[in-house]
């Protein structure tokens, strides 16, 4: 900005602060309101995925509306402090040589439009390709790795504490055998407190484990070491082992309603019934591609003593059904005779037949029942007693039994294997009427986010278009700056397939940071071509132009923020891997978000811009 005459050096740098502030006071409200408008789909998360990324979401909100008051009211006045004397620009050799590189490349890209056109629409075919198409998993949140695995052991129903407690000594020697496991701890059947309804069947260890650089080559990875332990696990017959960790547990369970990580739930009338077809979808299962731990959560099993009375027999003594069971109920389960009176307390008092005369099915058929003519009759005369299998425990949900099939996934996507054994379930298994099926755990909570922001993410994108659309008061420029977005996503995309980072919730939520940012970078540009034009320069003067002026701010940008994410990405220690998925695409969106801005964006302008298309009382001219 030339002196003006009449004027001194303080009145000069005054106007040139308030110019500039003029300049850019616009796009920075407008950019900065669409960036916390990128986030407002975290701000709908709910649950587990809620509770995690919201903060994060309020934060970034509160903290851009303070940089945007303090920008447009502090920074000024800190220029006009600060700023005395003549000033001087020092140019940077290595961003000069970039600002000439890239004035060079952008006159060429706007020569060859077809070829930045047909490159961008291959760009948007691939990500969807690699989103759609399968090369990206899918999963609900990254499993965060807590430096600790709990297996759980399911043991048949009617199982003894005696065997019970073997079974757990043997696991424990399996887990010691391991230098990488410091400690074990193992529980077995129900708490103290009872707030578990479970028996010896159950038995559960805290296995943990050193730090990871401390553990034997062979084992790379948690997976590996879980694969060996499961291998020498197998080798106790009739236990179905499921491998998780102390958090995830507890989380997984609060989530599905039963002990394991994933579940799919045979809900219907008849155990039987729902029992055989939950075994018939064990076995499909465990066909499938990266399925393990696969197990029923058996209702029957418990071997029961049934006494079915004969009434022509009983009839033939003078003998009615309530004569048998009143001494059934008194042999075996006890009957209360009379009351103890001490002070206030009262206490029943019990008889029944000693434990030697009941503890077997032999004794129990030696019980004797009296007729009324006064003769003994053993009670195996009177009916017939047979030891059958029945129900230990009855699941129920919604008013209705189910039988569950509970399940892992290892060394696969989520969401990958659930759809392809849906599929195999949905063709293989019949289901009578009034029966159905329900796949809970980690995939439902998945299913439900990816609703919500399937209908919410549209929402946001309608928003911030009709922001742009008030901003530039143009449907043309709009568009051009979101189009110029879409296609800038295939960096995020091509960085989980790089790294094989499955698509989360977490990896979601640094697209939408990535959105906001491309947003930003496309508002500042067209702004300032548009001021470029306004002050007389054509149409490609003014792209060329204002492109290279805004090439320092907008890459200084972009790159302080890959530079300070880029060891989140990197990083493997423990608690690191919830942020990674979304470091990971916020450094692989930016680097390629100001490859395909700055030459995706100009040529898009240079195509669709029409002399006269411009309203100067929405972008004033400035620097006159």
């Amino acid at each position: 900005m030339a002196k003006k005459k009449g004027l001194t050096d303080k009145e000069n740098i005054l106007q040139l602060i308030s110019a500039a502030s003029r300049e850019v006071e616009r796009p920075i409200f407008f950019a900065i309101l669409i960036i916390i408008l990128a986030y407002l789909p975290i701000f709908t998360l709910q649950r587990v995925e809620g509770r995690l990324f919201s903060p994060m979401a309020w934060t970034v909100a509160f903290a851009l509306f303070g940089a945007l008051i303090v920008s447009l009211t502090v920074v000024p006045v800190l220029c006009a402090y600060f700023m005395k004397g003549e000033l001087k620009e020092w140019h940077n050799p290595i961003v000069h040589q970039l600002e000439v590189r890239y004035r060079k490349a952008l006159v060429w890209s706007l020569e060859q439009r077809q070829v930045v056109i047909g490159f961008a629409a291959v760009c948007l075919m691939c990500t969807l390709f690699l989103f759609f198409g399968g090369p990206i998993g899918s999963e609900f949140l990254p499993h965060l790795d807590e430096g600790s695995i709990w297996v759980r052991g399911t043991l048949p129903m009617s199982s003894s504490y005696e065997m019970a407690d073997e079974v757990v000594k043997k696991a424990r020697d399996v887990f010691m055998k391991y230098p990488e496991v410091p400690v074990t701890v193992c529980q077995l059947g129900r708490p103290d407190d009872g707030t578990d309804a479970t028996g010896f069947f159950n038995t559960e260890c805290f296995v943990d484990l050193k730090a990871h650089s401390e553990w034997r080559r062979e084992f790379k990875t948690k997976e590996r070491l879980i694969e060996a332990m499961d291998h020498d696990l197998k080798n106790i017959p009739g236990v179905v082992w499921n491998f998780s960790q102390p958090i995830s547990d507890n989380v997984e369970e609060m989530m599905s309603g039963v002990k394991g990580e994933l579940v799919v739930k045979v809900f219907g009338d008849s155990l039987p019934l729902i029992n055989e077809k939950a075994n018939q979808i064990k076995g499909i299962l465990e066909q499938v591609r990266g399925i393990r731990d696969v197990g029923v959560f058996s209702e029957l099993g418990q071997p029961n003593v049934n006494i079915y009375v004969n009434r022509d027999k009983i009839s033939r003594y003078g003998l009615n059904i309530s004569d048998v069971q009143d001494v059934i109920e008194t042999a075996v389960g006890g009957k209360v005779a009379s009351q103890i009176l001490d002070g206030e307390k009262r206490f029943d008092l019990v008889v029944r037949y000693q434990s030697q005369y009941r503890d077997t099915i032999e004794h129990i058929r030696r019980i004797l029942v009296t007729t009324p003519d006064g003769f003994k009759i053993p009670l195996e005369e009177l009916s017939d007693i047979k030891v059958e299998e029945g129900a230990s425990m009855i699941y129920r949900e919604g008013n209705s039994r189910y039988a569950a099939v509970k399940f892992s996934v290892r060394e696969r996507d989520l969401g990958g294997t659930i759809y392809d054994a849906q599929a195999k379930v949905k063709r293989r298994v019949l289901l009578p009427p009034g029966y159905h099926l329900e796949w809970a755990g980690e995939f439902e909570s998945e299913r439900r986010a990816e609703a919500r922001l399937a209908i919410v993410i549209p929402l946001t994108i309608v928003a911030i278009f009709l922001v742009l659309y008030i901003m530039f008061r143009s449907l043309k420029w709009a568009s051009i700056v979101v189009t110029n977005v879409l296609v800038s996503r295939i960096g995020g995309a091509l960085a989980l397939f790089l790294t094989g980072t499955n698509f989360s919730v977490s990896s979601g939520i640094g697209f939408l940071a990535v959105f906001g940012v491309s947003v930003q970078t496309g508002v500042l540009l067209v702004s300032y071509i548009n001021q470029m034009r306004l002050k007389g320069l054509s149409i490609r003067e003014a792209i060329v132009e204002g492109a290279c002026l805004r090439l320092r701010p907008i890459m200084m940008t972009a790159l302080v923020a890959t530079f300070g994410l880029l060891p989140a990405a990197l990083s493997h220690a423990i608690g690191s891997d919830s942020q990674r998925p979304m470091a990971i695409v916020i450094v692989g969106g930016l680097v390629t978000d100001l490859v395909i801005a700055f030459f995706l964006l100009p040529t898009l302008y240079l195509w669709f811009a029409k002399k006269g298309d411009l309203d100067e009382d929405v972008i004033p001219e400035t620097g006159k």
